[in-house]
């Protein structure tokens, strides 16, 4: 059970660098946008990305922390 709760941890941890990295992306990008273009009235495509990864990386993050006291209560 261990062994299966470290690799989903592993998992999860990987998901929540991969959503960071994406939602700096496109960060990133709209600011680009943003900068280029001038006034901005309403959200952009890349600014509802960078929302969703947000969203996802806190989804992973917890599920990483529910894993990780999973983890510490059967090790006690």
């Amino acid at each position: 059970m261990t062994t299966f709760l470290t690799i989903l941890l592993v998992i999860l941890m990987v998901l929540v660098v991969a959503s960071l990295v994406r939602g700096i992306v496109a960060f990133l990008k709209s600011t680009k946008i943003d900068l280029e273009s001038g006034e901005q009235t309403d959200a952009t495509d890349m600014q509802l990305l960078q929302n969703k990864m947000m969203f996802a990386r806190i989804k992973y993050q917890a599920l990483a922390v529910v894993v990780v006291a999973i983890i510490l209560a059967l090790a006690s």
